[in-house]
């Protein structure tokens, strides 16, 4: 069963990486993203909303798919909400399985889904002003691919 959380207080992604790998030790091989808030112009904070009734169970079902897709040991995904700023984290998605190609793919899949068709609202502050974040095409491409 994967564990999916969603946070509103900052994670520390190595220390979750960490317990992951120890409670997966019959995996061949463990995958991770960290996503982050990047140091970028003149970006000060990002900020990320979410709709908990629909959020957390999103997420949870999302992972669900993965498992059933691939032969898993084991799924971990961490997602924030709030407010944030450069280089705090905003996701870990860990998978972990017996070969290397099963793990790759479900959190590539996972991570391909959380950034284009989530259940969060997106938007940075830069010099001062607050601006909405919409999905990328290359977002909606990537997505597609699944």
């Amino acid at each position: 069963m994967a564990d999916v959380r969603l946070e509103l207080a900052p994670f520390d992604s190595g220390a979750a990486l960490a317990a992951f790998g120890a409670a997966h030790p019959q995996a061949g091989g463990i995958v991770s993203f960290l996503g982050q808030v990047r140091l970028e112009g003149e970006v000060e904070a990002l900020e990320l909303r979410h709709f908990a009734p629909l959020t957390l169970p999103g997420m949870e079902a999302l992972a669900a798919t993965a498992e059933a897709r691939w032969l898993l040991a084991g799924l971990l995904v961490i997602h924030r909400s709030g407010l944030m700023h450069p280089g705090d984290p905003i996701v870990l998605v860990a998978a972990a399985a017996r070969h290397r190609r099963d793990a790759f793919a479900a959190a590539e899949f996972i991570m391909d889904h959380l950034k284009s068709d989530s259940w969060f609202w997106k938007r940075e502050l830069a010099a001062g002003q607050w601006r909405w974040i919409e999905p990328r095409a290359e977002d909606h491409a990537d997505i597609a691919r699944w």
